[in-house]
């Protein structure tokens, strides 16, 4: 009777407890709900984008026909075409933005890792007096809007004869605060016993930079690489602001040029837009797996 008890008490409390765990469980049909919820959320915002990329290659006369009164021809094209296409980057000029984006865009991602990876080693590895105020320099410099800076800041390239040259458009990328924060902040994760050990061995403050903390840092200066890229192919304000040459300008400002005073050319606008748009997408695709990859702790003894 003594044993017994207990365990029909811890019989009947089990008994009790499971019904109660199982009336914590989601309703089917309330997830059932959210789910298609979910859905119609989520095709509200993919269905201008197929929107765009079907207009693209359909005639230019069907894409706003199609959208009244709303049928399956918004999203199925009678007619499949690669005009937009042709006329954009052949007639339209717009081959060449492209090369000058992608141009002004590795430029600036290879100088502007090199100087930020400069940056963020001696800010994270040296002790000097000021240090702290240099970083709360370069967190207030990304903490800015650029286009509150970029009418004076074009006055002065003017003057130091910086417009229509491709180190004009080049220079404002390579000095991205956030990138430079992004590796300080890695930097600091690595163990300084990795540092002194290569100090013991020889090693000089560059060779140190560069084949171990930079060979350490690949998920940081992806991310740094990818904030450059894209700072610098979605720019349109500076390029506008910097450049009159139609030769050195870069794809989004030429595709606004693309808008006319009285009316525009809608399908060479999408094909436009989703040019700009894949290179992105890609780009983000390719080096996704860089990201998170590397664990720096598990290294050291």
């Amino acid at each position: 009777m003594t044993v017994s008890t207990p365990l029909a008490q811890v019989g009947a409390t089990t008994a009790v407890a499971a019904p109660r765990r199982a009336r914590r469980r989601p309703v089917p049909v309330l997830i059932t709900v959210l789910t298609a919820v979910a859905v119609v959320v989520a095709m509200m915002f993919v269905l201008p984008a197929v929107w765009i990329l079907i207009g693209s290659f359909r005639p230019n006369e069907e894409i706003l026909t199609t959208m009244s009164p709303l049928s399956w021809r918004l999203v199925i094209p009678s007619e499949v075409t690669l005009q937009n296409y042709v006329r954009l980057l052949v007639d339209g000029g717009f081959a060449r933005a492209l090369l000058n984006s992608a141009f002004v865009c590795v430029a600036s991602v290879l100088v502007g890792l090199l100087i930020s990876a400069m940056a963020a080693y001696a800010l994270a590895v040296f002790h000097f007096r000021g240090r702290n105020i240099v970083f709360a320099v370069v967190v207030v410099s990304f903490m800015v809007p650029f286009e509150a800076i970029a009418i004076p800041l074009a006055q002065q390239f003017t003057n130091w004869g910086l417009g229509n040259t491709y180190l004009g458009l080049i220079l404002p990328g390579i000095g991205n605060g956030l990138a430079v924060f992004n590796l300080r902040q890695h930097f600091l994760g690595i163990p300084t016993s990795y540092r002194e050990a290569a100090m013991l061995d020889g090693a000089s403050e560059p060779r140190i930079l560069f084949s171990l903390y930079v060979r350490l840092s690949g998920p940081a200066l992806t991310n740094s690489a990818v904030l450059i890229f894209l700072g610098q192919w979605t720019a349109y304000l500076w390029p506008l602001l910097v450049v009159s040459n139609n030769d050195l300008q870069l794809a989004p400002v030429a595709l606004a040029g693309t808008f006319g005073e009285h009316g525009a050319d809608y399908g060479q606008d999408f094909a436009g837009t989703i040019m700009l748009s894949l290179v992105p997408a890609i780009s983000m695709l390719v080096l996704q797996r860089f990201f998170g990859r590397m664990s720096l702790a598990s290294g050291e003894k």
